[in-house]
Protein backbone atom coordinates (compact mmCIF):
# COMPACT_ATOMS: atom_id res chain seq x y z
CA UNK A 1 0.00 0.00 0.00
CA UNK A 2 2.32 3.00 -1.28
CA UNK A 3 1.64 6.62 -0.89
CA UNK A 4 -1.04 7.38 -3.78
CA UNK A 5 0.30 9.83 -6.38
CA UNK A 6 -1.83 12.74 -5.27
CA UNK A 7 -1.97 16.03 -3.80
CA UNK A 8 -0.56 14.35 -0.64
CA UNK A 9 2.76 12.97 -2.45
CA UNK A 10 4.03 16.39 -2.24
CA UNK A 11 2.22 17.30 0.76
CA UNK A 12 4.89 18.53 3.30
CA UNK A 13 2.07 19.02 6.26
CA UNK A 14 2.54 15.84 9.15
CA UNK A 15 0.22 13.09 8.38
CA UNK A 16 -2.70 12.34 10.47
CA UNK A 17 -3.67 9.21 11.07
CA UNK A 18 -7.23 8.58 13.30
CA UNK A 19 -7.27 5.12 14.56
CA UNK A 20 -10.96 4.59 15.79
CA UNK A 21 -13.45 1.27 16.57
CA UNK A 22 -15.84 0.48 19.16
CA UNK A 23 -15.33 -0.28 22.87
CA UNK A 24 -12.84 -3.60 22.90
CA UNK A 25 -11.86 -3.81 18.75
CA UNK A 26 -8.38 -4.08 19.54
CA UNK A 27 -7.07 -0.34 18.92
CA UNK A 28 -4.42 -0.91 21.24
CA UNK A 29 -3.04 -4.14 20.14
CA UNK A 30 -2.80 -3.18 16.57
CA UNK A 31 -0.60 0.12 17.93
CA UNK A 32 1.68 -1.88 19.92
CA UNK A 33 2.21 -4.03 16.33
CA UNK A 34 2.89 -0.86 14.56
CA UNK A 35 4.86 0.97 16.73
CA UNK A 36 7.38 -1.87 16.60
CA UNK A 37 7.33 -1.12 12.62
CA UNK A 38 10.91 0.84 11.99
CA UNK A 39 8.79 2.58 9.56
CA UNK A 40 6.53 3.94 12.59
CA UNK A 41 9.92 5.13 14.44
CA UNK A 42 9.22 8.75 14.43
CA UNK A 43 5.62 8.59 14.85
CA UNK A 44 3.78 10.27 17.91
CA UNK A 45 0.96 8.76 19.27
CA UNK A 46 -2.07 10.47 21.07
CA UNK A 47 -4.16 7.90 23.11
CA UNK A 48 -7.45 9.40 24.22
CA UNK A 49 -9.57 7.01 27.05
CA UNK A 50 -13.31 6.98 28.34
CA UNK A 51 -13.37 6.62 31.85
CA UNK A 52 -11.82 8.11 34.94
CA UNK A 53 -8.74 6.44 35.06
CA UNK A 54 -6.61 5.91 32.24
CA UNK A 55 -5.18 2.60 31.50
CA UNK A 56 -4.62 1.51 27.82
CA UNK A 57 -1.39 3.96 27.59
CA UNK A 58 0.41 1.56 30.31
CA UNK A 59 0.07 -1.06 27.61
CA UNK A 60 1.18 0.31 24.74
CA UNK A 61 4.95 -0.76 24.28
CA UNK A 62 6.06 3.38 23.70
CA UNK A 63 7.82 4.85 26.57
CA UNK A 64 9.08 8.12 25.47
CA UNK A 65 8.26 12.30 25.47
CA UNK A 66 5.68 11.53 21.88
CA UNK A 67 2.92 9.63 23.91
CA UNK A 68 0.67 11.82 24.83
CA UNK A 69 -2.70 10.79 27.01
CA UNK A 70 -5.49 12.96 26.18
CA UNK A 71 -7.21 12.37 29.57
CA UNK A 72 -9.89 15.58 30.39
CA UNK A 73 -12.84 13.65 27.86
CA UNK A 74 -13.67 12.11 25.35
CA UNK A 75 -11.74 13.73 22.41
CA UNK A 76 -15.15 13.86 19.79
CA UNK A 77 -16.44 16.19 22.57
CA UNK A 78 -13.01 18.12 23.89
CA UNK A 79 -11.70 18.69 20.63
CA UNK A 80 -11.30 22.05 20.35
CA UNK A 81 -9.38 21.57 23.61
CA UNK A 82 -6.88 18.51 24.19
CA UNK A 83 -6.35 17.36 20.80
CA UNK A 84 -5.67 21.19 19.13
CA UNK A 85 -3.28 22.13 21.99
CA UNK A 86 -1.26 18.56 22.11
CA UNK A 87 -1.05 18.89 18.33
CA UNK A 88 0.24 22.25 18.67
CA UNK A 89 2.69 21.49 21.73
CA UNK A 90 4.08 18.44 19.52
CA UNK A 91 4.69 20.48 16.41
CA UNK A 92 6.38 23.62 18.34
CA UNK A 93 8.42 21.24 20.55
CA UNK A 94 9.84 19.46 17.17
CA UNK A 95 10.77 23.10 15.56
CA UNK A 96 12.46 24.06 18.95
CA UNK A 97 14.32 20.08 18.20
CA UNK A 98 13.31 19.23 21.60
CA UNK A 99 12.22 16.36 20.28
CA UNK A 100 12.99 14.15 16.93
CA UNK A 101 11.26 15.34 13.83
CA UNK A 102 7.77 14.26 13.22
CA UNK A 103 7.17 11.88 10.51
CA UNK A 104 3.59 10.68 11.57
CA UNK A 105 0.96 11.42 14.41
CA UNK A 106 -1.14 8.79 15.35
CA UNK A 107 -4.30 9.57 17.67
CA UNK A 108 -6.64 6.51 18.73
CA UNK A 109 -9.78 7.73 20.20
CA UNK A 110 -11.77 6.32 22.67
CA UNK A 111 -14.05 3.63 21.91
CA UNK A 112 -17.44 6.08 22.08
CA UNK A 113 -15.75 8.90 19.82
CA UNK A 114 -17.66 10.02 16.53
CA UNK A 115 -14.93 10.76 14.26
CA UNK A 116 -16.18 13.81 12.70
CA UNK A 117 -15.80 16.59 14.81
CA UNK A 118 -12.13 15.42 14.92
CA UNK A 119 -11.68 15.19 11.17
CA UNK A 120 -13.32 18.72 10.99
CA UNK A 121 -10.91 19.98 13.57
CA UNK A 122 -7.81 18.66 11.29
CA UNK A 123 -9.26 20.38 8.34
CA UNK A 124 -10.62 23.31 9.06
CA UNK A 125 -8.84 24.61 12.68
CA UNK A 126 -6.36 27.03 11.18
CA UNK A 127 -3.21 26.58 12.61
CA UNK A 128 -3.52 22.47 12.67
CA UNK A 129 -4.45 22.47 8.74
CA UNK A 130 -1.92 24.91 8.30
CA UNK A 131 0.96 22.13 9.66
CA UNK A 132 -1.40 18.47 9.55
CA UNK A 133 -3.17 16.65 7.29
CA UNK A 134 -5.76 14.07 7.58
CA UNK A 135 -4.29 11.37 6.27
CA UNK A 136 -7.37 9.19 6.45
CA UNK A 137 -9.67 7.18 9.13
CA UNK A 138 -9.00 3.72 10.07
CA UNK A 139 -11.53 1.96 11.76
CA UNK A 140 -10.80 -1.30 13.58
CA UNK A 141 -14.01 -3.49 13.90
CA UNK A 142 -14.14 -6.38 16.32
CA UNK A 143 -15.00 -9.85 14.13
CA UNK A 144 -16.47 -11.46 17.14
CA UNK A 145 -18.88 -8.71 18.34
CA UNK A 146 -18.54 -6.05 15.74
CA UNK A 147 -22.08 -7.11 14.30
CA UNK A 148 -23.86 -6.72 17.59
CA UNK A 149 -22.26 -3.36 18.43
CA UNK A 150 -23.75 -2.10 14.95
CA UNK A 151 -27.25 -3.29 15.90
CA UNK A 152 -26.53 -1.65 19.21
CA UNK A 153 -24.57 1.61 18.93
CA UNK A 154 -24.86 4.60 16.71
CA UNK A 155 -21.03 5.41 17.51
CA UNK A 156 -19.94 1.94 15.46
CA UNK A 157 -21.91 2.60 12.42
CA UNK A 158 -20.19 6.14 12.30
CA UNK A 159 -16.88 5.06 12.96
CA UNK A 160 -17.50 2.39 10.01
CA UNK A 161 -19.12 5.08 7.88
CA UNK A 162 -16.30 7.56 8.06
CA UNK A 163 -13.12 5.51 7.43
CA UNK A 164 -10.98 4.77 5.03
CA UNK A 165 -9.62 1.46 5.39
CA UNK A 166 -11.57 -1.46 8.08
CA UNK A 167 -9.64 -3.13 10.42
CA UNK A 168 -11.79 -6.73 10.91
CA UNK A 169 -9.54 -7.49 14.12
CA UNK A 170 -9.60 -11.39 15.95
CA UNK A 171 -10.10 -12.95 12.86
CA UNK A 172 -8.33 -15.63 14.22
CA UNK A 173 -10.95 -16.10 16.74
CA UNK A 174 -14.20 -15.79 14.50
CA UNK A 175 -14.87 -18.48 11.69
CA UNK A 176 -15.08 -17.93 8.03
CA UNK A 177 -18.67 -17.68 7.86
CA UNK A 178 -18.78 -15.18 10.59
CA UNK A 179 -16.25 -13.21 9.30
CA UNK A 180 -17.81 -13.21 5.73
CA UNK A 181 -21.05 -12.12 7.02
CA UNK A 182 -19.73 -9.00 8.84
CA UNK A 183 -17.33 -8.31 5.58
CA UNK A 184 -20.48 -7.98 3.55
CA UNK A 185 -22.36 -5.49 6.35
CA UNK A 186 -18.96 -2.71 6.48
CA UNK A 187 -19.40 -2.65 2.59
CA UNK A 188 -23.08 -1.74 2.52
CA UNK A 189 -22.26 0.58 5.20
CA UNK A 190 -18.91 1.62 3.57
CA UNK A 191 -18.71 0.31 -0.05
CA UNK A 192 -15.53 2.78 -0.43
CA UNK A 193 -13.48 1.32 2.05
CA UNK A 194 -10.57 -1.37 1.67
CA UNK A 195 -11.45 -4.40 4.49
CA UNK A 196 -8.36 -5.99 5.90
CA UNK A 197 -8.18 -9.21 7.87
CA UNK A 198 -6.14 -8.77 10.70
CA UNK A 199 -5.02 -11.98 13.08
CA UNK A 200 -3.47 -11.66 16.57
CA UNK A 201 -3.71 -8.18 15.96
CA UNK A 202 -0.48 -8.32 13.75
CA UNK A 203 -0.92 -5.12 11.22
CA UNK A 204 1.80 -3.85 9.31
CA UNK A 205 2.24 0.24 8.82
CA UNK A 206 1.43 0.22 5.06
CA UNK A 207 -2.07 -0.46 6.08
CA UNK A 208 -2.45 2.50 8.00
CA UNK A 209 -0.69 4.73 6.09
CA UNK A 210 -0.90 6.62 2.77
CA UNK A 211 -4.59 6.85 2.55
CA UNK A 212 -4.53 10.23 0.59
CA UNK A 213 -6.14 13.55 2.29
CA UNK A 214 -9.21 12.76 4.04
CA UNK A 215 -11.98 12.95 1.19
CA UNK A 216 -15.62 12.44 2.55
CA UNK A 217 -16.87 11.66 -1.45
CA UNK A 218 -17.65 8.12 -2.05
CA UNK A 219 -18.75 7.23 1.30
CA UNK A 220 -22.89 7.20 2.34
CA UNK A 221 -24.53 10.57 1.65
CA UNK A 222 -24.35 11.06 5.90
CA UNK A 223 -20.78 11.37 6.35
CA UNK A 224 -20.93 14.82 4.34
CA UNK A 225 -23.69 15.87 6.33
CA UNK A 226 -21.77 14.90 9.87
CA UNK A 227 -19.57 16.68 8.81
CA UNK A 228 -21.69 19.69 7.61
CA UNK A 229 -23.06 19.62 11.14
CA UNK A 230 -20.00 20.33 12.38
CA UNK A 231 -19.04 23.33 10.94
CA UNK A 232 -22.61 24.41 11.95
CA UNK A 233 -21.25 23.90 15.56
CA UNK A 234 -18.33 25.46 15.10
CA UNK A 235 -19.55 28.54 13.61
CA UNK A 236 -22.20 28.85 16.32
CA UNK A 237 -19.06 28.17 19.34
CA UNK A 238 -17.58 31.56 17.49
CA UNK A 239 -20.98 33.52 17.39
CA UNK A 240 -19.88 36.88 18.11
CA UNK A 241 -19.91 38.52 21.85
CA UNK A 242 -22.93 41.15 20.89
CA UNK A 243 -25.15 37.99 21.23
CA UNK A 244 -27.73 39.20 23.57
CA UNK A 245 -27.52 38.13 27.40
CA UNK A 246 -29.03 34.90 27.88
CA UNK A 247 -29.73 33.82 24.01
CA UNK A 248 -28.84 30.44 23.23
CA UNK A 249 -27.03 29.30 19.76
CA UNK A 250 -29.82 27.97 17.33
CA UNK A 251 -29.85 23.83 17.25
CA UNK A 252 -27.99 21.93 14.70
CA UNK A 253 -30.72 20.72 12.49
CA UNK A 254 -30.36 16.70 13.34
CA UNK A 255 -28.08 17.37 16.30
CA UNK A 256 -27.73 14.63 18.46
CA UNK A 257 -26.03 14.07 21.88
CA UNK A 258 -22.28 12.47 21.13
CA UNK A 259 -22.88 9.14 23.22
CA UNK A 260 -25.86 7.32 24.19
CA UNK A 261 -26.68 8.53 27.50
CA UNK A 262 -26.90 5.27 29.30
CA UNK A 263 -23.45 4.24 28.81
CA UNK A 264 -21.48 4.77 31.53
CA UNK A 265 -18.03 4.50 33.40
CA UNK A 266 -17.11 3.74 36.81
CA UNK A 267 -14.08 2.50 38.96
CA UNK A 268 -13.62 -0.22 41.31
CA UNK A 269 -10.84 0.03 43.53
CA UNK A 270 -8.88 -2.63 45.70
CA UNK A 271 -6.81 -2.04 48.83
CA UNK A 272 -5.87 -5.14 49.68
CA UNK A 273 -3.95 -7.59 46.96
CA UNK A 274 -6.33 -10.17 45.51
CA UNK A 275 -6.69 -13.56 45.38
CA UNK A 276 -7.19 -14.53 41.86
CA UNK A 277 -9.27 -17.68 41.97
CA UNK A 278 -11.82 -15.70 43.98
CA UNK A 279 -11.55 -12.73 41.71
CA UNK A 280 -11.85 -14.94 38.74
CA UNK A 281 -14.95 -16.72 39.84
CA UNK A 282 -16.56 -13.13 40.71
CA UNK A 283 -15.55 -11.66 37.79
CA UNK A 284 -17.00 -14.78 35.84
CA UNK A 285 -20.25 -14.53 37.62
CA UNK A 286 -20.54 -10.55 36.40
CA UNK A 287 -19.85 -11.58 33.02
CA UNK A 288 -22.30 -14.48 32.50
CA UNK A 289 -25.15 -12.17 33.90
CA UNK A 290 -24.37 -9.16 32.98
CA UNK A 291 -22.41 -9.51 29.63
CA UNK A 292 -24.79 -8.33 27.37
CA UNK A 293 -24.84 -4.82 29.35
CA UNK A 294 -20.89 -4.45 29.45
CA UNK A 295 -19.03 -2.83 26.58
CA UNK A 296 -15.35 -3.34 28.27
CA UNK A 297 -13.98 -3.90 31.23
CA UNK A 298 -9.96 -2.99 31.88
CA UNK A 299 -7.60 -2.75 34.21
CA UNK A 300 -4.09 -3.60 36.40
CA UNK A 301 -4.79 -5.86 39.22
CA UNK A 302 -2.33 -6.49 42.17
CA UNK A 303 -2.15 -10.22 42.78
CA UNK A 304 -1.19 -11.28 45.75
CA UNK A 305 2.02 -13.93 45.15
CA UNK A 306 2.29 -11.54 42.09
CA UNK A 307 5.32 -8.78 41.97
CA UNK A 308 3.58 -7.87 38.43
CA UNK A 309 0.61 -5.76 37.41
CA UNK A 310 -2.09 -8.09 35.97
CA UNK A 311 -3.84 -7.36 33.22
CA UNK A 312 -7.31 -7.49 33.02
CA UNK A 313 -9.28 -7.02 29.84
CA UNK A 314 -13.08 -7.98 28.60
CA UNK A 315 -15.80 -7.20 26.14
CA UNK A 316 -19.40 -8.49 26.63
CA UNK A 317 -19.53 -12.12 27.75
CA UNK A 318 -15.84 -12.81 27.08
CA UNK A 319 -12.58 -12.14 29.36
CA UNK A 320 -9.38 -12.16 27.28
CA UNK A 321 -6.15 -14.16 28.36
CA UNK A 322 -5.00 -12.22 30.74
CA UNK A 323 -0.95 -10.56 31.01
CA UNK A 324 1.36 -8.78 33.25
CA UNK A 325 3.34 -5.08 32.42
CA UNK A 326 7.44 -5.48 33.22
CA UNK A 327 6.64 -3.20 35.76
CA UNK A 328 4.43 -1.12 37.88
CA UNK A 329 3.85 1.90 36.46
CA UNK A 330 5.87 4.65 38.75
CA UNK A 331 3.33 7.51 37.97
CA UNK A 332 -0.57 7.86 39.42
CA UNK A 333 -2.81 6.47 40.08
CA UNK A 334 -1.34 3.49 39.75
CA UNK A 335 1.95 3.95 41.89
CA UNK A 336 0.05 3.51 44.67
CA UNK A 337 -0.02 -0.60 43.73
CA UNK A 338 -3.70 -0.81 43.85
CA UNK A 339 -5.71 -2.53 42.36
CA UNK A 340 -8.21 -0.91 39.82
CA UNK A 341 -10.91 -1.77 37.14
CA UNK A 342 -12.78 0.57 35.02
CA UNK A 343 -15.96 -0.41 33.68
CA UNK A 344 -17.69 0.83 30.56
CA UNK A 345 -21.06 -0.61 30.61
CA UNK A 346 -25.13 0.16 29.74
CA UNK A 347 -27.74 0.07 32.19
CA UNK A 348 -25.40 -1.55 34.98
CA UNK A 349 -25.33 -0.05 37.72
CA UNK A 350 -22.35 0.12 40.24
CA UNK A 351 -23.67 -1.37 43.02
CA UNK A 352 -24.47 -4.47 41.61
CA UNK A 353 -21.04 -5.10 40.03
CA UNK A 354 -19.06 -4.32 43.73
CA UNK A 355 -21.75 -6.81 45.95
CA UNK A 356 -20.24 -9.47 43.37
CA UNK A 357 -16.77 -8.71 43.56
CA UNK A 358 -16.59 -8.01 47.27
CA UNK A 359 -18.50 -11.03 48.26
CA UNK A 360 -15.72 -13.14 46.09
CA UNK A 361 -12.90 -10.99 47.04
CA UNK A 362 -13.29 -11.49 50.71
CA UNK A 363 -12.81 -7.54 50.81
CA UNK A 364 -14.83 -4.79 49.79
CA UNK A 365 -14.03 -2.52 46.61
CA UNK A 366 -14.82 1.19 46.86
Amino acid sequence: MSEPQSEAGSDRRIPVTLLTGFLGAGKTTLLNHLLRDPAMSRAAVLINEFGEVAVDHHLVDKVDETLIVLDSGCVCCSVQGDLVKALKNLFMRALRREIPGLERVLVETTGLADPAPVIYTLMQEPFIAERYRCDGVITAVDATHGQGQLDRHREAVRQVAMADRLLLTKCDLAGEDERAALATRLATLNPGAQQVEVFRGEVPAAAVSGCGLYDPAGKIPDVARWLGDERVRAQAAAAPAWRKPGAKPAAVAGHETRHDEQVTSYVLRFDEPLDWLGFSDGLGLILQVYGARILRIKGLLNVAGDPLPRVVQCVQHVAYPTGSLSAWPDGPPYDDRRSRLVFIVRDLAREEVVSILSSFCGQVCS
